[in-house]
C-alpha cells in the first residue's frame, strides 16, 4: 500500500534537460495514485508569501466587508467571495469560505459579451490595493507551470510534448480559488466536520499551494493517506478529463480536507483545464498500451468515460451542483 505521495524535482523539465526522466517519474505517480508533489518549480517564494499574507488579511475581515465582492455580483463569470457553508460537495455544505478567480478578461471580450460561463473580469477587494497585481502575477506564473507540467504528462504517455497544448490548452480555462478552512469546532465528535468532502477534480490538472497547517487526505488503493505540506512545493493531481482521455490509465483520485488544527487553514488550488469549446476525446496511446478503462463504481456513482461533449458542457454540469443557487440566478 502506498504510504506517501511521490516528490518530483521538475527543474530539469523547466530547463529542457533530462526531461524524459522527469516524465517517467510523473507517469509513475499518475499511475500510482494520481497525486505528486513538485519542487524546483521556479515560482518565487516572495510572491507566494505576498499572496498568503494578503489572503489572511482578507479573510480576517468582518463578513460584510468580504461580501462586497460576493459571487452574485459577477454573474455567470462565477468570480468572487462565498461564505462558509455556501459551496456544496456531494450535496453537503463544505466547512470553508473562499474566493473564486479566473483569467482576467475585459467586459468587451467576445466570450464575455456572449455570456460564456466562467469568463469575465475578476472581483478584487478595494481595501487591499495590492491584491490585484499580486493575484494576476501569481495566475501568470501558475499558467506557465501548468503548461510545463502538461508537457511532462504528455511525454510520460509517450506523446509529443506539445500534445495537450495543440489540442486543448493553447487557450486554457484557468480557475483559481483561495480557501479558508476554520478550525474544527466539534472535537470529539464521531462524525468529522469536513472542510471539503470526498471528491475528484473536473479538468486536466490541479496545482495546489498549501499553508503549513495540513489536513489534505488522498485515497489510494482504498485507503486514506495524508498529503501534508512540504516547504516550497506544490501538490498536483490529475482530474476527470485526463482520466477520460487516458481511458483510466491515469485516474482522477478522490481526496478530501479535514482541518484538525486549532487555527485557520489556507489553501490555494489552481485548476489548469481544457478550453471551453474543446471536445474531449480518448488518446490513442502509443504501442500496445490500450488501457482497459475505469469502469468501477466511482465515489460519486458516476463514470467519466460515459461523457461525450465539450469541456464546457462537463464543467457547467458540475458547477450547477456545487453552487445551485448561483446557477439558477445567473443562467
Amino acid at each position: 500500500m502506498l504510504s506517501q505521495v511521490r516528490v518530483i524535482d521538475i527543474d530539469p523539465l523547466l530547463n529542457g534537460r533530462d526531461s524524459e526522466r522527469v516524465a517517467e517519474e510523473i507517469g509513475h505517480a499518475c499511475r500510482e495514485c494520481g497525486f505528486f508533489y513538485v519542487v524546483g518549480h521556479g515560482v518565487q517564494a516572495d510572491l507566494q508569501q505576498q499572496l498568503e499574507t494578503l489572503s489572511r488579511e482578507f479573510f480576517a475581515q468582518p463578513l460584510d466587508a468580504k461580501m462586497k465582492i460576493r459571487m452574485e455580483l459577477a454573474g455567470a463569470a462565477w468570480r468572487g467571495y462565498f461564505p462558509v457553508g455556501q459551496e456544496l460537495t456531494s450535496g453537503k455544505p463544505d466547512r470553508k469560505e473562499g474566493i473564486y478567480f479566473g483569467a482576467e478578461l475585459p467586459h468587451d471580450h467576445p466570450l464575455v459579451t456572449a455570456g460564456t460561463p466562467l469568463h469575465g473580469p475578476n472581483l478584487f477587494p478595494e481595501n487591499l490595493p495590492a491584491f490585484r497585481s499580486v493575484l494576476l502575477t501569481y495566475l501568470d506564473e501558475m499558467t506557465r507551470l501548468g503548461h510545463t507540467l502538461m508537457t511532462g504528462i504528455a511525454l510520460s504517455l509517450g506523446l509529443e510534448g506539445s500534445y495537450f497544448f495543440e489540442r486543448y490548452t493553447a487557450d486554457p480555462i484557468v480557475l483559481f480559488r483561495i480557501f479558508n478552512y476554520p478550525p474544527e469546532l466539534t472535537a470529539g465528535s464521531p462524525e468529522p466536520s469536513w472542510g471539503v468532502g470526498e471528491h475528484t477534480d473536473y479538468g486536466l490538472l490541479t496545482i495546489l499551494k498549501q499553508d503549513n497547517v495540513g489536513g489534505l487526505e488522498v485515497k489510494s488503493q482504498g485507503q486514506w493517506i495524508p498529503a501534508p505540506p512540504i516547504p516550497d512545493s506544490f501538490i498536483c493531481n490529475i482530474g476527470d478529463m485526463l482520466d477520460r482521455m487516458t481511458a483510466g490509465e491515469y485516474r482522477s483520485t478522490p481526496h478530501r480536507v479535514h482541518n484538525v488544527a486549532t487555527r485557520n487553514r489556507l489553501s490555494f488550488p489552481f485548476f489548469f483545464d481544457p478550453n471551453w469549446q474543446a471536445r474531449i476525446k480518448p488518446i490513442a496511446l502509443p504501442g500496445d498500451r490500450a488501457a482497459a478503462g475505469d469502469r468501477e463504481e466511482r465515489w460519486d456513482q458516476a463514470n467519466v468515460h460515459d461523457f461525450d461533449g465539450t469541456y464546457g458542457d462537463y464543467v457547467l454540469a458540475k458547477i450547477a451542483k456545487v453552487f445551485p443557487h448561483l446557477f439558477r440566478v445567473t443562467l
